[in-house]
């Protein structure tokens, strides 16, 4: 239940895959895909689809492993978990816990209680509040969605969150809010580029026991403040290894998990989330030699675990398109991005060894929707622009 990325990491171990995800996902045309699942939207069809989900199981020889990648997808199968598990294989959290990690606010209050390392933040309902009450927050800070919807995608466009430099930024986009109308988490924010965001990945069995882990950084994301991955590195970092299993045993978390962190200017780490599912991360990660879904997979199965080695050399990866409109914006020019890109060791989509998905999908798709001529044409600064 994922993306084109999750099916390489459970491809390069050679795991058959029956796939569940947008209609027009490139990762339906992967060689690693056996079965494409009917599309059902998970955050309005939650009962349809786990009909759909025990219907397919009930086919198989074996339970099948269930590998949920985005927010809804988690949702669906912990909030049903008890309905699921006579059908599949499942490597879950605990039921509140995923509840209190995917709502940011929740979050805010767990980590809080907990002692981990999060920057300051207050919870505020634009309806009930005013632009003022902050309370002892400074500025600049963020606002986020406690839990992102279609709506905020509506206001915010790709960007996770909002950046808000002073009072009179906050009092510019407050009727937005209000418009919103939905609860959202207003944090302190921690100065620096996205390439200041580290993270640990780790996968930690039902008894407690730390399976396999790696740590990463990111290079770029769209739009370049607070927006979405689109190049990212796995590389060494022992004090991110180490913040991260503190994390993610003071959470008392099974199954895998991953924990974002941003170093600030004097080299401290500050939390900003932990994520209970699996993500993009785990096919660079994976070449790097750290499978975690395939190591998930042989637990929940009864297979040997699939040998792990100590991340020494760098791994990255790059979602081409998106990444080159990344890059462009931030004022590299798309020559330079191309000698860094074919340099890097996996790319979202596109492979020597599978390379339908990139076609048929990701550069179809581009083309449709004039990716290609919005790095040229559209973005500040491109050719139309400066004359």
């Amino acid at each position: 239940m994922g993306d084109v990325d999750l099916v390489r990491a459970l491809g390069i171990a050679r795991i058959p895959i029956a796939f569940f995800g947008f209609p027009d996902s490139s990762a339906r045309f992967s060689r690693h895909v056996r079965v494409t699942l009917p599309w059902v939207n998970p955050e309005e069809h939650e009962d349809r689809l786990v009909a759909a989900l025990v219907s397919f199981a009930a086919g198989q020889a074996q339970p099948p492993v269930l590998f949920p990648q985005t927010d809804a997808a988690l949702l669906v199968a912990s909030r049903h978990r008890e309905r699921l598990a006579g059908s599949f294989r499942l490597a879950l959290a605990n039921a509140e816990l995923i509840e209190q990690l995917v709502d940011k606010a929740r979050f805010q209050e767990l980590a809080q209680r907990t002692g981990l390392p999060v920057p300051p933040a207050r919870v505020l309902h634009p309806r009930a509040a005013q632009p003022a009450s902050l309370g002892a927050l400074c500025f600049p800070i963020v606002i986020k969605p406690s839990v992102r919807t279609d709506a905020w995608e509506a206001m915010a466009g790709w960007s996770k969150a909002l950046d808000v430099a002073d009072p009179d930024g906050l009092a510019a986009i407050w009727p937005r809010l209000i418009a919103l109308d939905t609860e959202v988490l207003a944090q302190e924010l921690v100065p620096g580029p996205a390439s200041d965001i580290e993270s640990f990945h780790a996968y930690v069995n039902a008894d407690g026991a730390l399976v396999g882990e790696f740590t990463g950084r990111k290079i770029r994301t769209y739009p370049p403040s607070c927006g979405h991955s689109t190049a990212v590195e796995i590389t060494e970092l022992p004090d991110v290894a180490e913040l991260g299993r503190e994390v993610l045993a003071r959470l008392g978390l099974r199954g895998v998990a991953k924990a974002d962190f941003k170093r600030d200017y004097e080299g401290r780490l500050h939390l900003l989330e932990v994520n209970p599912r699996f993500n993009l991360w785990h096919y660079p990660g994976a070449v790097a030699g750290v499978n975690l879904p395939a190591l998930v997979y042989a637990d929940l199965t009864g297979r040997p675990r699939p040998a792990t080695v100590a991340v020494r050399s760098s791994v990255t990866w790059c979602k081409p398109l998106r990444d080159l409109r990344a890059a462009y914006v931030t004022g590299i020019p798309p020559l330079a991005w191309l000698r860094w890109a074919v340099s890097c060791k996996t790319m979202s989509g596109l492979a020597a060894t599978d390379p339908l998905p990139f076609i048929r999908g990701s550069l179809w798709s581009a083309v449709r929707h004039r990716v290609i001529d919005a790095v040229w044409l559209a973005e500040p600064g491109g050719p139309a622009g400066a004359g």
